[in-house]
This record gives C-alpha cells, sequence and structure tokens, in this order.
C-alpha cells in the first residue's frame, strides 16, 4: 500500500466500503481530461492521497500549479477508502498502494484500476518502545501486523528474516497469520488494522508500522530495529504508484502529473524528508507497472483458487 506505502508489500484480498472520510468530496467528476495548460473545462485533478500533510504534498501541489494544473488533494486515514473512491469517480488518480495491493483490490472488487507511473519503493520496518534490539524480546511476546493482506504477508516476511517467527510455506505474498508455524516461532503475532497499531505499540513487545504511520507512534524511521530490503530485484510488486481508472490510463494530464512528482527537485526533497531518507525513487515504466500488476493477479487469483 504509498513514504510511506505503501506503500509496497503482498496482496490486499478484501475491497472494503467507502467511508464516511468521503464525506465533502464532491460528486461530480472532475473535467481533468484537458492537456495541461488547456483553458476549456474544469482542470482540477483530485488525488487522493494518506497523509496529505507530508512535505511532498504542498510541493507537488505548487509544482503542479507551474504547469498549469490545479490539484486538489483528498486525504484519507485508511488505506481502504482512496480505491473505491477512485473507481466510484470520486477521485481522479490515487498514490498511497504498492502493485500487490492494488492487485488485491482489483482481484476482490472486479474492478480495473491501473498503475500509470511509479513513485517510490520503501523498507517495512519493526518497531519497538520496550526493546532496542530484536534479539531483546522474549519468547512469547506479542508482536503487531497489519490486517489487510498484502502488509500482513509482507511484515509477516520481515518478522521471519528477524527470527521472530517461522512460516510453514517459507514465506510468500500471500502468507498470513495462519501460516505461522507457532511451535517453531518465538513470539505470537496479533493482526490489527494498520492505522491503529501506533497507538497500540506500548501494550505490544514491537509492531509493523507502515511508513504512513510511523510518526503517529512519536517515532522516527531510524528507530526500526528490523526491515526489509526495498532494492531487492524481487521488490517491484511493492513499489508505490500513481494509479486510475483504466480508461483514463493514458491521459496526458495524470502522465503530467506523474513525471511532476518524478523530476521536481523540492517534490523529491519533501518525499526523503518524509520519509526519513529511507525512500528509493523509481521512474519504472508505466508498461512494467502494468506487466507487474498482472503478473501479481494472475497469482492471486490462483491463490484463492
Amino acid at each position: 500500500m504509498s513514504r510511506r506505502t505503501t506503500v509496497l508489500a503482498a496482496a490486499a484480498i478484501a475491497a472494503t466500503t467507502l467511508l464516511a472520510a468521503l464525506t465533502g468530496c464532491a460528486s461530480a467528476k472532475p473535467g481533468a481530461s484537458d492537456a495541461p495548460g488547456s483553458s476549456s473545462g474544469d482542470k482540477v485533478v483530485k488525488v487522493g492521497v494518506v497523509g496529505k500533510g507530508d512535505p511532498q504534498w504542498p510541493a507537488f501541489v505548487a509544482a503542479a500549479k507551474k504547469e498549469g494544473i490545479d490539484v486538489q488533494l483528498v486525504d484519507f486515514g485508511s488505506y481502504e477508502q482512496p480505491n473505491p473512491a477512485l473507481a466510484e469517480g470520486e477521485l481522479d488518480i490515487n498514490q498511497f498502494q504498492h502493485i500487490v495491493y492494488l492487485a488485491g483490490y482489483n482481484v476482490a472488487s472486479g474492478k480495473d484500476l491501473q498503475p500509470i507511473g511509479a513513485t517510490a519503493i520503501y523498507p517495512l520496518g519493526l518497531y519497538s518502545k520496550k526493546y532496542k534490539d530484536v534479539k531483546d524480546i522474549p519468547k512469547g511476546e506479542t508482536v503487531l501486523v497489519p490486517d489487510d493482506p498484502s502488509n500482513q504477508a509482507r511484515a509477516l516476511l520481515v518478522l521471519q528474516s528477524a527470527g521472530l517467527i517461522d512460516l510453514k510455506s517459507g514465506g510468500t505474498i500471500f502468507s498470513d497469520i495462519a501460516d505461522i508455524d507457532t511451535g517453531k516461532s518465538k513470539v505470537q503475532v496479533k493482526a490489527l488494522k494498520a492505522a491503529i497499531i501506533p497507538t497500540s505499540l506500548p501494550d505490544a513487545a514491537a509492531a509493523i508500522i507502515n511508513n504512513d504511520f510511523v510518526k503517529d507512534a512519536g517515532l522516527s524511521f531510524d528507530d526500526a530495529i528490523a526491515q526489509d530490503d526495498p532494492k531487492d530485484p524481487n521488490a517491484l510488486p511493492y513499489v508505490n504508484i500513481f494509479a486510475a481508472r483504466a480508461e483514463d490510463k493514458d491521459n496526458p494530464t495524470y502522465l503530467k502529473l506523474v513525471e511532476i512528482f518524478q523530476t521536481d527537485a523540492k517534490v523529491q526533497a519533501g518525499l526523503q524528508k518524509a520519509s526519513g531518507d529511507t525512500a528509493v525513487p523509481l521512474t519504472t515504466s508505466a508498461a512494467d507497472l502494468e506487466a507487474a500488476l498482472k503478473k501479481v493477479e494472475k497469482d492471486t487469483k490462483a491463490h484463492k483458487g
């Protein structure tokens, strides 16, 4: 799921109902099909994000304005909301998720949202308010992970690499709590919604906290006591993306916004600041992103079997 997605874990199998956070979104679709700088129609582009206050977004809005594009950021409090909003036309594009999360949403909902550009890939970290080292966590303690399937699978892989659990399958992008071999694992694992894990961290030994919520826990990215490697060649499914409806994937205004995000110096500086310098910016082509999405969707359908 998007510092942050995020945003780049494994398959979000459950499409959820659009929640009350959509209050305030205009019901009319914005006329954002005009090319950048066009004087006809309404050029406001509604972009769904999680974490509107992150420093890359004001810079992004300002850079887009210079190119004749008025961007309206629509902020959401959890990852379940931006994709239904996009699918239903309440947004033009969104940017909060990785390919695996998008694949899970498409498969579960029957929708066809598509990646139109890459932003960055981020490490997923394990944090603790009680212990400074993974080795200090006592046997039998509880560790929290996100409950959405895509991020949960990636979180479990982090815990396995840290020596805290053992996964019966060896670990895949479809691993879930049921895949944990409790007899061989050092800790117990509990799943919670990603947005409430920061407030629950003091009651647990440690937690996998999605990048969007690290600061909510009063932590910095340097506080992670374990994390995965975003530079792994197999990490492409976890690259954070801009997504659009399939019929809009070639919209020149939306593609221009992707270019602005990838190339504007102030946007990129804001991205690094928001991620604690952990973001690995990527400019992976839309064609490669679409190919990766198709593969993960195929694997997800086969896994659901």
